[in-house]
């Protein structure tokens, strides 16, 4: 399920400053303030690898937000406009066996729309 239009989606070569304070938030929900501090760390000295849409959705367990979610649909415009993303922050919850997308949901169900095999850069730890 490709985009006939969209020959590429461009990304940053590094997470966005901002994105790191926004996953700690949502972080901090689901696991203690320590933990998370920690995680952060890991998350920032982390090297960018490339996953697929696809295997980050099945992995994460989450459904797929539509065209009612103003947030993809803003990432949907920069895709068409060719403005780069930062990569997804991921942490393996591996006592829970899935994926949680620290930052980056968004951005995820956008690219998805577009074209479901598509290579994203993620930290992950």
């Amino acid at each position: 399920m490709t985009h006939p239009k969209i020959k590429e989606i461009k990304w940053s070569s590094d997470v966005d400053e901002h994105d790191y304070p926004a996953a700690e938030s949502y972080l901090r929900l689901l696991y203690g303030e320590d933990r998370v501090a920690d995680m952060i760390v890991r998350l920032r000295s982390a090297a960018v690898m490339q996953f697929k849409a696809k295997d980050i959705f099945r992995a994460s367990q989450l459904s797929l937000l539509g065209v009612s979610n103003t947030h993809v649909e803003k990432d949907k415009k920069k895709i068409r406009l060719g403005v780069s993303f930062s990569p997804l922050l991921l942490l393996r919850d591996e006592q829970n066996g899935k994926l949680v997308i620290a930052d980056g949901y968004h951005r995820l169900c956008a690219i998805y729309e577009f074209n479901e095999d598509a290579l994203i850069p993620c930290k992950i730890i």
